[in-house]
């Protein structure tokens, strides 16, 4: 289960995109998650997901 928080939420993502997962996508597919629904959560605080650096980013 993610974090409600979006600032917890970010930090846990960049956390887990960082330390296990080499994409966005990788993370939804492990874990059943949504990676459409988490970037749109972030995008709402002013944050997008970078492939490049594989994490979440200030727009």
């Amino acid at each position: 289960m993610l974090p409600k928080d979006p600032i917890i939420l970010l930090s846990y993502m960049n956390t887990q995109l960082r330390d296990f997962y080499p994409s966005l996508e990788e993370f939804g597919d492990s874990t059943g998650e949504n990676p459409e629904e988490i970037a749109s959560v972030l995008e709402q605080i002013g944050y997008r997901y970078d492939p490049e650096q594989n994490r979440f980013v200030r727009k």
